[in-house]
Parts: C-alpha cells; structure tokens; sequence
C-alpha cells in the first residue's frame, strides 16, 4: 500500500511539472520581444538558482552533500538538461511557434525510450511502445505542418526542437545515474547552478542587443523561475526517482495538450487541422501509457547503470 501510495505521488508530481512546463512555450514567446533567447535562460536560471540556495539553507533537516564524483555528474546534468536542452528550446522557439514546440515534446518519450533501451537494457512493455510511436507519429504532423505554414526558419525552430528532445533524454538518463542518494532539492539545486552557469557564459554572446525588458517581461521572468524552472524541476526530479525515465517522459505528453492550449490563449496563435490532428494522437499515446501502468502487476524496476569511470 505504501509504495503504491508513493507511486502516486510521483505521477502526480510529473503531471503538475508537466502543468508548470505547458505554459513555459508561450510565456518564453512573449519575453523573447524583449530578450534574447540566451539571455532569457541566464536571468530565468540565476532567479532559479538564488531560490533554491535560500530553500537549501533553510532545511531544517539538510540532506548529506554529495561528494566531489557526484557533483560533478551531477552540475554535468545540469548542464545538458538546463543549459543545452534550454538553448535549443528558446532559439527553437524564436523561430518557430509555440505551439509547434509543445507538440514536438512528444517525441521526448522515443527518444529517452531508445537511449534506455542501449543504456539500460530496460524491458519496454509492448503497450508503452505504442503509445511512444503512436505521439510520434502526432508530432510527424506538427512539424510537417510547420514547414508547409510558416517556409524553412519555422522549419529549422521545429528541428532545433526535435534535437533538445535528444539532450532530453540524455539528461534523463544520466540525471537518474547521478542523483543516486541525493534528494530532489539538491539535485535541483546543484543542477540549476551549473545550468545557470553555462547560460550566463552563453548569454555573452548576446551582449550587443542587451537592453533592459519592460515590467511585464520581469514578471513572465519570474514566472518562468519560480513555477517552471524552482516549481517543475523539483516535481520532475521526485518523481523521476520514483519511475523509469521512459514513464516519467511518457506523461509529459500531456504537456502539447495544455501547452497549445496556452499558445492561443497567450499568444494568439492559430492552430491548424493537421496540429490538432497531432494533438488528439498524442492524447491516445498518453492513453496507451497509463492502460500499461494500471495493467501491469510487476513491482516497477528502477533500473542503475554500470558504473562507468569518469563518466563526465
């Protein structure tokens, strides 16, 4: 009863991080008509990271500090997840929409899915497989109809976007590897500071067109430390240590739904035939997973890699 209530827990935090990273697409369109895609992550991260430095401290209870090997996968995850992952989902999402970047997430689960299957050797049940290819094939539409609508910078966006679903996956998997023995708020903390690192680095490249973002762009700043990066990656990281990373990506499905969702109302945009075609696809993929997790009667496996030396 205890682990099935702990299992519940952890699908619920997912699915509220997937609900804090749903608006993150529209809400990073609106800021980037004041600032920079880089410069965006450096202020957004660095907001992110002081938080948490204050949350750590304030523990009542603080958790053992990871020894020197560890922070180092760890601030490499960092790394990976915040830095890259979020300099191609920004620069993506400059040039394409947001809600074609919502929809492409659900190719995310594939792709941690294979990187498991070679990492890991994880078995995939034959129903979640499906589910995988069946928002794979939702996404196909999304970005075919991308580079029907909006000609070849729309289309570049939508494959900067598919390529942070690679890095993606490799977050996951090593975030999983390297958090061993760590909570989710240390995790979250150490990873944001060197996300925030490697974004304040990026974002000199950014120097020439610095000015300073209006009063509305601050506060949709703010939102997008406090909820989504603070909010959404300490959600993730518990529940992530609490499932496969091929499930916890699984759910994140649900973020295309109420992204796009935010994209019209936010953004104004548009949504075509073809996208909410996807959309519904999705929707039956996210299906298809959650039969697999209710159906099956095997105690849930949390899978650890073969310790490589050096693995950084």
């Amino acid at each position: 009863m205890d682990e099935r209530r702990g299992r519940g827990w952890a699908i619920c935090a997912v699915v509220a991080a997937a609900l804090f990273w749903s608006s993150s697409y529209a809400v990073t369109k609106q800021v980037l008509a004041d600032v920079g895609p880089l410069t965006i992550g450096a202020i957004r991260f660095t907001i992110a990271a002081g938080l948490l430095a204050v949350m750590v401290r304030m523990r009542r209870n603080p958790a053992a500090r990871p020894d020197a090997r560890q922070r180092r996968m760890i601030y490499l995850s960092g790394l990976l997840g915040i830095t890259a992952y979020f300099v191609l989902e920004n620069i993506g999402v400059e040039l394409s929409t947001a809600s074609d970047a919502s929809l492409i997430v659900a190719t995310y689960p594939l792709m941690t899915m294979l990187l498991e299957l070679v990492v890991f050797r994880a078995r995939m049940p034959l129903l979640r497989v499906g589910g995988v290819l069946l928002a794979t094939v939702g996404a196909f539409l999304v970005v075919r109809n991308g580079a029907e609508v909006g000609g070849s910078e729309r289309w570049f966006g939508d494959v900067l976007l598919l390529l942070g679903g690679l890095v993606w996956a490799g977050y996951n998997v090593l975030a999983k590897y390297a958090g061993r023995g760590q909570d989710s708020m240390n995790l979250t903390y150490y990873q944001t500071v060197a996300g925030a690192a490697g974004f304040l680095l990026a974002s000199c490249l950014e120097l020439g067109e610095w000015q300073a973002p209006s009063g509305t762009a601050w506060l949709l700043l703010a939102y997008l430390a406090v909820a989504c990066s603070v909010g959404g990656f300490l959600l993730y990281n518990y529940g992530l240590r609490r499932m496969t990373s091929s499930v916890a990506v699984n759910i994140l499905n649900l973020v295309p739904v109420f992204g796009v969702l935010g994209a019209v109302l936010i953004n104004g945009e548009t949504v075509r035939l073809p996208q909410a075609f996807g959309g519904a696809i999705i929707i039956a993929g996210v299906a298809l997973g959650v039969v697999e997790r209710r159906t099956t009667v095997e105690k849930p496996v949390v899978v650890q890699p073969a310790p490589v030396a050096k693995r950084v």
